[in-house]
């Protein structure tokens, strides 16, 4: 994804049983709470080999 993570996508992703949702740019608080309620992970902020993981980061394994 590479626009700002929104609620919408979050529901899409639901909705499709889509398990990972990525951007490059900020969640939304309410993506991030909506994520989080739905069992989404959602990782934002890409840069390289950097990301933050803002719900259900246990789904993420990253190495050095």
């Amino acid at each position: 994804m590479t626009s700002r993570a929104s609620y919408e996508l979050v529901q899409k992703c639901a909705v499709a049983d889509i398990a990972l949702l990525a951007a490059i740019s900020r969640p939304t608080g309410l993506a991030i709470r909506m994520a989080d309620a739905a069992g989404i992970t959602l990782a934002a902020l890409l840069r390289g080999r950097r990301v933050n993981l803002y719900s259900h980061p246990e789904r993420v394994s990253i190495e050095p």
